[in-house]
């Protein structure tokens, strides 16, 4: 692995143009030899491990689909890597912090609505903002994912057309983020 703002020694530079070209072969490669760097970037940034797996394939795909506008007369590919990398982690945090108004509204939205009164109602609105943090903490798409399948009760498939993810992917985000939300809610009813 090597350090931000170095260039691998690793790569062969004969391979980017491979991979201008669109040979799998040199995406494969530049995967092998980037992907570690991409999410320890990714991983010291964000706020768990899911997250930054997230934003490492998403910085493949972006590089994949957008390798037209490379120019290797301007950088080499990993210093282009990195940027898209830092523009990824960027987007997570902007997604991330979005979400969180939007579920700030809502439970905001959602008190003004309940019925009951004192002790009840504060306790739903902490239930409520605790939950949303917890989801928050997921990061993207797990979050989003979550969201649609507790406060719109869709089912896998469902989520998995709205969002344009394959299914076995929702259904591998829910699984996990379930069991983070176990875990993460377990510590926090047994420090209360």
């Amino acid at each position: 692995m090597t350090l931000p703002g170095h260039a691998s020694r690793g790569w062969d530079d004969a391979l980017t143009d491979s991979f201008l070209a669109g040979d799998e072969h040199a995406l494969a490669a530049a995967y092998r030899e980037f992907a570690p760097l991409v999410h320890t970037l990714a991983l010291r940034s964000l706020p768990d491990r899911a997250a930054a797996d997230d934003v490492t394939q998403e910085v493949f795909i972006r590089a994949w689909r957008s390798r037209s506008t490379f120019n290797p007369q301007v950088a080499r590919l990993p210093a282009w890597i990195v940027g898209i990398t830092r523009n990824a982690i960027t987007d997570a945090h902007s997604a991330a912090a979005r979400e969180a108004r939007k579920a700030f509204a809502a439970a905001g939205a959602g008190m003004a609505e309940d019925a009951g009164t004192g002790t009840e109602a504060a306790e739903m609105l902490a239930d409520r903002l605790l939950l949303d943090g917890e989801l928050e903490r997921l990061g993207e798409p797990q979050g989003s994912i979550m969201k649609l399948a507790f406060y719109e009760d869709l089912t896998h498939e469902q989520i998995s057309r709205k969002l344009g993810l394959p299914l076995g992917t929702v259904k591998s985000h829910i699984r996990r983020s379930l069991s983070h939300l176990r875990s993460r809610l377990e510590v926090d009813h047994a420090a209360s």
